[in-house]
């Protein structure tokens, strides 16, 4: 198990380096997935890595090397 499972919207948009509310927004776009505990959101952190893969530019496999070179 993870050391941290869940993050709050704050450590989030800290982290990605964006506003709280872009962050919010994500999740009320049901783009990013979080559960509601009382006010506040939280997301787990396999969730946000989940979401920051789904909008990478280029497959993961590119950075082993197996990818396209660039000269």
């Amino acid at each position: 198990m993870l050391s941290k499972p869940f993050m709050t919207t704050q450590e989030i948009a800290k982290l990605l380096k964006v506003r709280e509310q872009t962050v919010r927004s994500w999740i009320h776009l049901r783009d990013l997935r979080a559960v509601k505990l009382g006010r506040e959101f939280r997301v787990a952190v396999k969730d946000l890595e989940a979401f920051v893969n789904a909008h990478a530019t280029r497959p993961p496999s590119w950075t082993d090397g197996t990818g396209p070179r660039m000269s």
